[in-house]
């Protein structure tokens, strides 16, 4: 009987994720809903945001690196400012999915009425109203045409496209296609960022020696990168030769 008060009063003295203590610090953008604050990766809940590597079209119906958008629109907004992020719950890839602010404001809401994510349905309608907003305003994303970042991961041929631009023909094979692919996302991004065999980011810029050699492939992990910035941030290092 002991040992099962004894189990019992030290169950009780685990806190549960709601009651986790709140993650806080200056934070590394990684993604337009990622973030990693000291060691802990923290996936910003409620929302979804375009990967790096998607693409999107503006208001003049041209190829536009909306995620790279997404994610340095993040970085500026909340540069040298101290997060607090408010635990939920831990995902698949082992990240901390948590509400977060930004001094004292709503960072998930930021970017979801600032078009730079979409409120995330599926797990909650807390900013539903913000991309309503967001929509009427044609901010972000919404300026243009683009496919839900959820929507994105899975697409195919018959995948809605979304925005306030009425799509133009082949816009399918635009929106479809991915920043990471063999042609540069455009012309201000052309570094070159690849893994090694010791699983090592490398980014590659025109003047170094192997950048015509690296051959662009999703497959293999290769990605572009609109800036030296932006390759450290992503955790890659220079190319030694």
């Amino acid at each position: 009987m002991l040992r099962k008060v004894l189990i019992a009063l030290s169950l009780l003295a685990i806190p549960s994720l709601a009651e986790a203590a709140d993650i806080t610090g200056t934070a590394k953008v990684r993604d337009g809903d990622s973030v990693v604050i000291g060691n802990t990766r923290i996936r910003l809940g409620g929302i979804d945001a375009p990967s790096s590597d998607q693409l999107c079209l503006n208001t003049k119906s041209e190829r536009w690196t909306c995620g790279v958008a997404a994610r340095e629109e993040l970085a500026k907004y909340t540069e040298g400012k101290n997060w607090v992020c408010h635990t939920r719950a831990i995902d698949r890839r082992g990240r901390t999915v948590a509400r977060c602010e930004v001094g004292g404001e709503d960072i998930q809401k930021w970017l979801v009425r600032n078009g730079w994510a979409l409120a995330y349905t599926r797990i909650s309608h807390d900013y539903d109203a913000d991309e309503a907003a967001a929509r009427e305003a044609k901010a972000g994303m919404w300026q243009g045409a683009f496919i839900a970042p959820w929507d994105w991961r899975v697409r195919n041929k018959k995948t809605a496209i979304l925005g306030a631009t009425k799509p133009p023909e082949g816009a399918h094979a635009v929106l479809l296609a991915s920043a990471s692919g063999p042609v540069a996302p455009s012309p201000d991004c052309t570094i070159k960022g690849n893994v090694n065999s010791a699983g090592e980011c490398i980014y590659h810029q025109p003047t170094s020696r192997w950048y015509t050699q690296i051959k662009m492939k999703i497959s293999k992990g290769t990605r572009w990168f609109c800036s030296v910035e932006e390759a450290e941030a992503a955790g890659c290092r220079e190319t030694k030769r």
